[in-house]
């Protein structure tokens, strides 16, 4: 297994799961497009594209830093064509970008409602619809969107409605291009975590410093998304993956050290169907 000249297109690779993919693919020495909107350092948040391409660098990948909003036609167009005329092509599209807000409806107003749909589910569209014509071109070509499984419980709709429907637009691009595109010889799977993941999202959005106590590494994700990558994409699409059970099917069978707190319980994710069992020997909650 190896990723090595492999170009990935990344959004949202200047931080968390996005960057620990990157990272990932970097090790084998693969080319990595950083599309991502922060130029300039946030005083919370770590991590700009220069810094992620610099890191990335560092681990023995070749990296192209480009300032991208997925809201923005024009500017995913001109950066896939920048990343096919630095690296020759994208053999790998990885859609991560994405906006949350934990809101019932009336507590929703409609620039959140806009922000989470033109990033989650049309970023994700649009990113894709431009990468396609060059994956189309590639040996073995992955689509990866970070979305959750399609499991229609109210449970997962009631508490935030406009945030599901958006996350869930982006699982919608998996079942529909992987059917369109099965031809193509295109992969296009869904991959979502079993318990929190160690990011910005979680510390200042929903649980803060002790919830990240209580949460895995982002490398969890990358090394899920790597075996994903280095699957024939012909025979492994439209997949619905959960990372600790995908991973456990690949062979893994320790987990311990992808936590943060070995001491702290797990803090389990939503849209993790109800039906899906842990690991053996693995402990949510």
């Amino acid at each position: 297994m190896s990723l090595k000249g492999k170009t990935l297109f990344v959004t949202g690779a200047s931080r968390g799961i996005g960057l620990a993919i990157a990272l990932r693919a970097a090790r084998d020495g693969a080319n990595v497009v950083v599309a991502a909107k922060t130029a300039e350092a946030h005083p919370k948040l770590p991590g700009t594209v220069y810094t992620a391409a610099a890191e990335i660098e560092a681990a023995g990948g070749k990296a192209l830093p480009l300032v991208v909003d997925v809201r923005d036609e024009a500017n995913v167009q001109e950066a896939v064509e920048k990343a096919v005329a630095t690296f020759g092509g994208i053999d790998i599209c990885v859609n991560n970008a994405s906006a949350i807000s934990l809101t019932g409806t009336l507590s929703t107003d409609m620039k959140r409602y806009d922000l989470m749909h033109q990033i989650n589910t049309r970023g994700t569209f649009l990113t894709t619809k431009a990468c396609i014509p060059y994956l189309k071109k590639a040996e073995n070509p992955h689509v990866l969107m970070l979305s959750p499984p399609l499991d229609m419980s109210p449970r997962w709709f009631g508490p935030h409605v406009a945030y599901t429907m958006a996350k869930f637009g982006m699982s919608m691009c998996v079942l529909g291009m992987a059917e369109e595109f099965k031809s193509d010889g295109i992969a296009f799977n869904a991959l979502w975590p079993r318990t929190g993941i160690a990011t910005a999202a979680i510390q200042f959005a929903l649980a803060g410093e002790e919830g990240l106590r209580h949460c895995r590494t982002p490398e969890i994700m990358a090394d899920a998304a790597y075996a994903i990558f280095n699957k024939p994409s012909r025979d492994f699409s439209g997949q619905f993956l959960i990372d600790d059970t995908f991973l456990y099917g690949e062979g893994v069978r320790d987990f311990d050290h992808y936590k943060v707190d070995p001491t702290a319980a797990l803090m389990p994710d939503f849209f993790v169907p109800e039906d899906s069992v842990p690991p053996p020997g693995v402990k949510i909650g």
